[in-house]
């Protein structure tokens, strides 16, 4: 089994990709948000705890999303892997990820960064704007401070992977078809 983590900045193309990489390979696509909004919906005991933080404004303790995400897990273990999308986002969460995938006898095999200038990023946001529907997708200010805070929380997991031997930077910039090839160039040695 393998478990890949793939992370980018917003407008990376991770959902995009984490698509045509879970059909290629068997994996079981594992993207938080859309974790928390099955459970939410569904109102599990964890949804439930995490819609109270939410509705407090408050950010979701790591702990509860760890337990969706092992439940995920769990539920899908009839598989090649996993693709991590959104998860970990910071030094804490990567811990507790490896500490995790270590009592079910795994571990992270990659951690696969979609990188692109902040610049063409921002410009493929604001086209996806123009039909997600999300409001953060339409406002160059809040896409540059979500960039901001991915600098500070998410951007160390870099040195964290390349310490362990484990991060593998692709370009993202490109046709779909030539950075999905990319990653699985990269994929493909594991």
């Amino acid at each position: 089994m393998i478990a890949i983590v793939l992370f980018g900045k917003p407008g990376a193309g991770k959902g995009t990709q984490a698509e045509f990489l879970k059909e290629k390979y068997n994996l079981t696509h594992i993207s938080t948000g859309d974790v928390f909004r099955f459970n939410i919906k569904n109102e599990t005991e964890l949804g439930k705890k995490a819609q109270e933080f939410i509705n407090k404004g408050e950010l979701v303790p790591d702990e509860i999303t760890i337990d969706m995400l092992k439940n995920e897990v769990s539920k899908n273990m009839d598989k090649a892997g996993f693709l991590f999308d959104g998860f970990p986002r910071t030094i804490a969460q990567a811990e507790a990820l490896d500490a995790f995938l270590q009592s079910i006898n795994l571990e992270v095999t990659a951690t696969v960064g979609l990188e692109a200038d902040d610049d063409v990023l921002v410009a493929r946001i604001l086209e996806r704007g123009k039909t997600s529907g999300r409001a953060d997708d339409q406002d160059e200010t809040k896409i540059r401070t979500r960039y901001e805070e991915y600098n500070e929380k998410t951007a160390p997991l870099i040195e964290y992977y390349t310490n362990k031997n484990k991060y593998h930077a692709v370009n993202g910039i490109g046709s779909i078809q030539e950075i999905t090839e990319r990653l699985s160039a990269v994929i493909d040695r594991f």
